[in-house]
């Protein structure tokens, strides 16, 4: 099957399609014909590390050399102990190296793809709607509340903000210029345009900062929230020096305050995001599509870092 490999770190030039061996079909396991994939942040990690032995040691593993998690397709095969799915179900989720022709997995990574979307909006879904789904449950979102999403222009900030309506809240959702219209069109109340004004700086208070950013000093974000209110991190800085002082605030200052975590994908929230699509309260975001052959054009406009919404892979 065709398939792109990572060969290296550093630059989308590593990135090459090659033949390799079909993922054999565990007991436990489904096999899922791929129709689209996208890119993650982690993927553009993984493919910039020029330390991958560090990955292997945070995973335990060494990580595979083709990328991709989010998934969308049809169902080819599935292992013995498989009772929720069969062949031919359209399905959508989290596999290990989803940008090649097939892609294995387990139920518990997979849901029936919504009828409403395509393989490409449903390929967008995944890592980036149980991150914004997630966070926002953990700080308990409620009706009525105000949430502002900070960096609301990519995967998980489009969702987090027509996630956060779809539970109530008013939202605000602070973005680059170029990602103004996109923000009203997807239904945020206030949007405002951090190139040209401080969120921290207006006065206004929150119940729920969602901050995707990840790169302003604990203390700016204490101005911003309202009393008992919540900050959301579920990104990291680019830079070394505001990484490590994430990690010293996280660990010693303002802990109440804070709610630091990972997504993990599960069958139970791909159905709830589901549910949501089928409701009409959320559409993925797809900023541009491109053929398995093209990854690595992919993987560029990925990293320029002006993308609104998902950078989707299609595999014809």
């Amino acid at each position: 099957m065709r398939a792109i490999v990572q060969n290296g770190c550093g630059s989308p030039d590593v990135l090459e399609q090659r033949e390799i061996e079909r993922p054999t079909v565990a007991d436990d396991a489904v096999l899922v014909k791929v129709r689209a994939a996208s890119i993650n942040a982690f993927d553009w990690g993984l493919l910039m590390m020029r330390a991958p032995h560090v990955i292997a040691r945070l995973l335990g593993r060494a990580p595979s050399r083709v990328r991709g998690a989010d998934v969308a397709g049809i169902v080819e095969a599935c292992g013995r102990k498989i009772s929720r799915f069969k062949r031919g179900d359209e399905v959508f989720g989290v596999a290990r190296s989803a940008f090649a022709e097939y892609a294995a997995t387990t139920e518990a990574r997979l849901a029936l793809k919504p009828r409403a979307l395509s393989f490409e909006q449903a390929a967008a879904v995944p890592v980036a709607g149980c991150t914004a789904l997630q966070g926002l449950e953990r700080a308990q979102v409620r009706p009525g509340q105000k949430v502002i999403v900070y960096g609301a222009g990519g995967g998980t900030g489009t969702f987090a903000v027509q996630i956060a309506k779809a539970l109530g809240a008013h939202v605000t959702a602070v973005t680059r210029t170029e990602h103004l219209a996109l923000m009203r069109s997807i239904g945020a109340d206030r949007v405002l345009d951090y190139t040209c004004e401080d969120f921290t700086r207006t006065g206004e208070q929150y119940d729920v900062v969602f901050d995707i950013g990840a790169n302003r000093p604990a203390a700016d974000y204490r101005r911003t929230l309202a009393p008992n209110g919540k900050r959301v991190l579920c990104g990291a800085p680019k830079k070394l020096g505001a990484l490590l002082a994430l990690i010293f605030e996280s660990l010693v200052l303002y802990r109440r305050e804070r709610i630091l975590y990972t997504a993990r994908a599960t069958h139970e929230d791909f159905v709830r995001l589901g549910e949501l699509v089928a409701a009409g309260k959320l559409t993925p975001v797809i900023d541009r599509t491109y053929p398995l052959s093209e990854v690595r054009e992919a993987f560029r406009h990925f990293g320029t870092g002006r993308v609104g919404g998902k950078v989707v892979i299609c595999v014809p």
